[in-house]
């Protein structure tokens, strides 16, 4: 499994859900940013405090979990 050490999930933290490093931040915001269009040039200069790295984790992170959930079905 890939290493996603800058995905986090807190329960004071938006609910628990998963965060780019503890930020409020979410892996799903990044995600619908990326679905909608964005490029990470535009998700980076939307939220600044972001780094390239952290939008590849999150789709990976985004990939693994559609892997495991389709592996529950």
């Amino acid at each position: 499994m890939l290493k996603l050490d800058r995905i986090t999930m807190d329960p004071a933290v938006m609910g628990g859900k998963p965060c780019i490093r503890g930020m409020r931040v979410t892996v799903g915001t990044v995600i619908g940013l990326l679905a909608s269009g964005k490029s990470h040039d535009e998700i980076l200069a939307l939220y600044p405090y972001l780094e390239a790295t952290d939008i590849r984790q999150a789709l990976a992170y985004a990939a693994w979990r559609v892997e495991e959930q389709h592996r529950v079905q």
